[in-house]
């Protein structure tokens, strides 16, 4: 057995009874960092280099101590991405890929202007500009951490990354009726909610909880929808899974939505909703 086998089978083991959900996966992506490769070519390696071993025992301890794989790698897959993260920033979760393949799915005018509300990272703007060359994007936070990871993950892109609070009365009335299409993964999670050592110490609590009910950005964000999509125009937003019934409500009490639909990703969790604005007259 090569030497880093034997290091990744040991660091498997500390990790699983650290409680980690993806130990083995978690070691081998940290042992291809440690040892500056591919995660595929690790078993390539006869020999790690000299400084590998004291590098990959501390970023095992790091993540026994469940320090976030992406913040211990500084970067995070999502769709076609590899996004720049760290403290301050929302990971991007794999669920979210649910609803940036409905919105790739989506037919849109030429030229079409798409808005990510709470962007954090960027991902979604990012994910869509990749797929949908002719649009122009908008990504807006409200968070001077997340907007720094966005701006520099958006950095020689089309994205616009804006500050903007999107519970904000009125905000960037310029937009009414114009967006084709708006996405959004906003906090929703409700106040007191458990979550993973991952989360609850190191993913900013302004990104994650929305209120009691978890509602308390979603609703806003269905206000923003109904002025700033035009008519036919088609919105997506994600929700926790215990308020789906609730973000149908917020989308069907609004008045000026149709086709309001629930969505649930690929573990079959109901995960976002989505909503068609009616004509303007």
């Amino acid at each position: 057995m090569t030497p880093i086998r034997e290091a990744i089978d040991a660091a498997t083991a500390t990790l699983a009874q650290a409680g980690v959900g993806s130990p083995r996966v978690d070691a081998e992506l940290l042992a291809a960092h440690a040892a500056d490769t591919d995660r595929g070519r690790l078993m390539l390696i006869d020999e790690p280099g000299t400084h590998f071993q004291q590098a990959y025992d501390e970023l095992i301890a790091a993540r026994s101590r469940r320090v976030p794989l992406q913040h211990l790698i500084g970067n995070a897959a999502f769709g076609p991405l590899t996004l720049t993260v760290g403290p301050g920033v929302f990971v991007p979760r794999p669920e979210t890929e649910a609803l940036l393949e409905w919105a790739a799915g989506q037919q849109l005018p030429a030229n079409p202007l798409i808005v990510d509300l709470c962007t954090g990272s960027g991902a979604l703007a990012l994910a869509l500009a990749q797929l949908r060359a002719d649009a122009r994007i908008i990504a807006i936070d409200d968070s001077p951490a997340a907007l720094d990871y966005a701006r520099r993950n958006a950095a020689g892109t089309r994205v616009e990354v804006q500050a903007a609070d999107v519970t904000t009365p009125g905000l960037m009335p310029e937009l009414d009726g114009r967006v084709d299409l708006l996405v959004a993964n906003p906090p929703y999670i409700p106040d007191g909610a458990e979550l993973e050592p991952e989360v609850a110490a190191h993913d900013p609590a302004h990104a994650l909880f929305g209120g009691p009910d978890g509602m308390s950005v979603i609703g806003p964000i269905v206000t923003l929808g109904a002025r700033w999509l035009r008519g036919g125009a088609r919105c997506a937003v994600e929700h926790d899974d215990t308020t789906s019934h609730r973000t149908v409500a917020a989308f069907t009490g609004n008045g000026n939505f149709t086709g309001v639909t629930p969505h649930r990703d690929l573990a079959g969790r109901p995960r976002f909703v989505t909503a068609a604005r009616v004509g303007r007259s």
